[in-house]
């Protein structure tokens, strides 16, 4: 299973609207809503978003996988 956090609205007629990355495969899901408080910093979020949506190319380049899960040690191992 994949996990994707996403940033939605819903609109007037009570219809869910996000952008996925292309990289997401099409199918089925299965959605949470939680619903922010109002007052929450929307440009933050928007800023969050255009972020993702201009990263998403590099992010799912497999060239920019320069670790692996081998690497390093955990921040609680002792050294």
């Amino acid at each position: 299973m994949q996990t994707l956090r996403i940033i939605g609205e819903i609109d007037q007629q009570h219809r869910l609207v996000v952008c996925v990355p292309r990289s997401f495969p099409s199918g089925s899901v299965e959605v949470l809503l939680i619903a922010r408080p109002d007052g929450d910093d929307d440009a933050g979020l928007q800023w969050m978003n255009g972020i993702s949506q201009e990263w998403e190319g590099e992010m799912n380049d497999p060239r920019e996988d320069i670790y692996s899960l081998t690497d390093g040690t955990a921040a609680d191992e002792p050294r």
